[in-house]
């Protein structure tokens, strides 16, 4: 009809793709099972010789991050535990390839070839890097983004909720704990249990205490392990100084109410992570993507780390199965997952500012509700 304009159809991407997934986490066995899904030939890389234990239990279950498992499977939300062992037997061991540990590698036009510490390569047409915030493939293509100490770390630790006298436990039992003072603040709550249960009394009551340490010498003695070795991310459970748990459990005494500072001081070996700021201007690199903690890593004040790992992996999908081709559909996602990160690393920069910084950390103030998007958005 005139002046009617004809209507352009784009075609989607028809060719399937071999791709890798190198890390195989939460992000990356999302990003895995949804890419296998869409009718992609998708191998994951896992650079740990044994199976991953005890991944998921105490993250916050956004509505990404449980999407695949509700949305995908039989599970229902409720008897949803730990995430990790969920996708694990929804994606299998077949193409979960352990002690893989990727090296470097090198790309075409139309393809990468993946070299591996154990001597292997291999050739994919696209490689998903979920590789965590110590991300070899961001160090190899964008060697300036260093990752930025926040000023303070989270101690963290488990106790049985069977070992905390009953009147504890109970309070303790349905909730999130916060406790706010000058430039600190701590959180506790149950998680499941090592086998995965959430039945009380069988659960564990987990904590996350936020305390700055200056940068300098003060940061490099707290990182440097009972054996005399600087840590760069984090102590394992154990690893810590003893002479730094005992002045944890005395802080808890002398900062904490008695309800929480029993959970301090009876979990055996406290652990810690550094919180870290990591920001970067691209997450596509010809065949090769950055997703998750590969990408930005958020401080963890909006449990939505987990949560923007996944919904990468959904959008990632999106992109492809509605694009003409592989850059179409790269360059699309990209433009959308760094907008997110963006947005979601300076809420997290804001709000751990207000509450190891500034102490202006108010109750009931809705910028702390949990979220990926925005505060409350499960």
């Amino acid at each position: 009809m005139p002046g009617r304009q004809a209507r352009h159809i784009r075609p989607a991407l028809n060719d399937l793709l071999r791709i890798a997934v190198v890390g195989g986490s939460l992000g990356g066995l999302t990003a895995a099972c949804l890419l296998r899904e869409a009718g992609h030939d998708v191998t994951v890389y896992e650079r740990s010789p044994r199976p991953l234990e005890q991944r998921g239990a105490g993250i916050g279950l956004l509505e990404a991050t449980s999407r695949y498992l509700v949305g995908r499977t039989a599970i229902e939300l409720t008897d949803i535990s730990i995430v990790y062992r969920h996708l694990m037997d929804r994606w299998g061991n077949e193409r979960y390839r352990l002690g893989h540990d990727m090296v470097s590698f090198e790309q075409s036009d139309s393809s990468v070839v993946v070299l591996f510490a154990n001597g292997e390569r291999e050739e994919f047409e696209l490689l998903v890097c979920a590789d965590g915030v110590g991300s070899t493939a961001r160090q190899q293509l964008l060697p300036n983004a260093a990752s930025a100490y926040a000023g303070y770390v989270a101690w963290r630790g488990m106790v049985p909720e069977s070992d905390l006298p009953p009147e504890i436990a109970m309070e303790l039992t349905d909730a999130i704990t916060y406790h706010v003072y000058a430039n600190s603040h701590i959180l506790v709550y149950p998680i499941p249990g090592l086998d995965g249960s959430v039945v009380r009394g069988e659960r564990l009551i987990n904590f996350v205490w936020y305390r700055n340490y200056l940068e300098g010498p003060e940061f490099d003695e707290l990182m440097t392990d009972r054996h005399g070795d600087r840590r760069d991310l984090s102590l394992p459970p154990g690893a810590a100084a003893d002479h730094h748990t005992a002045e944890l459990r005395a802080s808890a005494r002398a900062h904490l109410p008695p309800l929480l500072a029993s959970v301090v001081a009876g979990t055996a070996e406290p652990f810690l992570q550094v919180v870290y700021d990591i920001e970067v201007d691209r997450m596509v690199f010809a065949r090769v993507v950055l997703l998750g903690d590969a990408a930005f890593a958020v401080r963890p004040h909006a449990a939505a780390g987990t949560a923007k790992a996944a919904e990468d992996g959904w959008v990632l999908v999106d992109s492809l199965g509605s694009s003409a081709s592989v850059p179409e559909a790269l360059a699309a996602w990209e433009s959308k997952q760094i907008a997110l990160g963006r947005d979601l690393l300076e809420r997290t920069r804001r709000i751990g500012r207000r509450s190891q910084i500034d102490n202006t950390w108010i109750p009931g103030d809705p910028e702390f509700i949990f979220g990926l998007h925005q505060p409350g958005d499960q």
